[in-house]
């Protein structure tokens, strides 16, 4: 018999040590999967590292995947951080590109650098305010937030699809369910062929790191995260500060909503969020919640999806599959955690004798 027993500390060598051990065994439990479809694993696992960053063009495409799930996981780690299990980055970015495409598509004219700002701080209010349900009902009616903002993506998938295929759609179009191109004024410019999003992303997670460890509010949603009582102890406004910080971690998740509306789709449709809000959910985690560290934790992920679609082309093998590949490997680096957290100790059970019951 086994019991579950949280360790009281653990040592980075230890911790370093249990994720290491997780990803070799992924990797060995994926290669016999690759093996079951009939490919040899080496050639595999070199192919898909290879898509994601084996020429500079790839490179650049897996930076493009990684910059979303940055920015993404800095929004979702702030209400993690005071234990408000935010699930609803998909649904935020949504929303932060649906605020982004006002103003794209009612004020194309506008000097470019003019545009992209209102584009971005309607991206972070639109963001913001969709993150503010369900803290609203949180606080005044004790909901289940992971319930609340999950639901929430999906209507705002739903909202997203109807200006698609109704209000919004593009008279041009032929009929075709699609919203109208954003005009140049409104699309991110390039840098090193990289669209600036990558500026923006480190941006964030250097003044993220710094409003954590020190302003008023980073120390606020802090002590919450650790303990409510110690919290409402210390005369903290609880409920202002939960209002807040979601906000603040669904304007962050918008601005990614903008950023992929505007740099990559140059329009807005339903699928613009492309998983990422989930996909941050795991990488946040991994990271530790630690800002500095979520960046090459997302830019391995980046690679993986990357790396995935490629070997689709390069073996024939079916998306089905490179997502199981995929998620494979995702199961034991989140399973990993939990042994960082938690061991587990045999425990013999004591079997006693009916005649040395009764005589007892």
């Amino acid at each position: 018999m086994f019991q579950m027993i949280k360790r009281a500390k653990i040592s980075k060598k230890e911790s370093a040590l249990i994720r290491l051990s997780a990803i070799v065994l992924a990797f060995l439990f994926s290669g016999l999967f690759i093996l079951l479809l009939g490919h040899n694993p080496i050639n595999v696992y070199i192919s898909m590292f290879d898509g994601a960053f084996g020429s500079l063009y790839r490179l650049k495409e897996t930076i493009t995947i990684t910059i979303p799930l940055v920015i993404t996981s800095i929004g979702i780690m702030i209400a993690f951080k005071m234990k408000f299990w935010n699930i609803g980055g998909e649904g935020q970015i949504l929303m932060g590109a649906f605020g982004a495409t006002i103003f794209a598509l009612n004020m194309p004219e506008l000097p470019k650098f003019i545009l992209l700002s209102l584009m971005l701080v309607s991206g972070f209010i639109s963001g913001g305010l969709w993150a503010l349900i369900p803290a609203i009902f949180k606080v005044k009616f004790g909901t289940n937030e992971t319930i609340i903002t999950l639901m929430l993506n999906y209507i705002a998938i739903k909202w997203i699809t109807y200006l698609q295929y109704g209000p919004m759609r593009d008279p041009s179009a032929l009929g075709f369910p699609k919203i109208a191109n954003f005009s140049d004024n409104a699309i991110l410019p390039s840098l090193f062929g990289i669209h600036i999003g990558w500026i923006f992303a480190v941006i964030i997670v250097i003044t993220v790191s710094i409003f954590m460890k020190k302003s008023k509010w980073g120390y606020k949603i802090s002590v919450i995260g650790e303990s409510f009582d110690t919290a409402r102890y210390a005369g903290i406004n609880i409920n202002r500060v939960v209002l807040f910080s979601m906000f603040l971690s669904g304007g962050i998740c918008g601005i990614a909503g903008m950023i992929e509306a505007s740099a990559v789709n140059q329009t807005l449709n339903y699928s613009i969020s492309a998983g990422y809000g989930f996909t941050a959910i795991i990488t946040t985690w991994l990271s530790g919640l630690m800002p500095s560290i979520i960046i090459p934790v997302s830019l391995l992920f980046g690679g993986l999806v990357k790396g995935g679609n490629f070997i689709q082309t390069a073996f024939l093998i079916p998306k089905a599959a490179a997502q199981i590949l995929q998620s494979m490997i995702l199961f034991f680096a989140i399973g990993s955690e939990f042994f960082v957290n938690y061991k587990l100790k045999y425990k013999k059970r004591n079997y006693t004798t009916t005649n040395e019951k009764e005589s007892v």
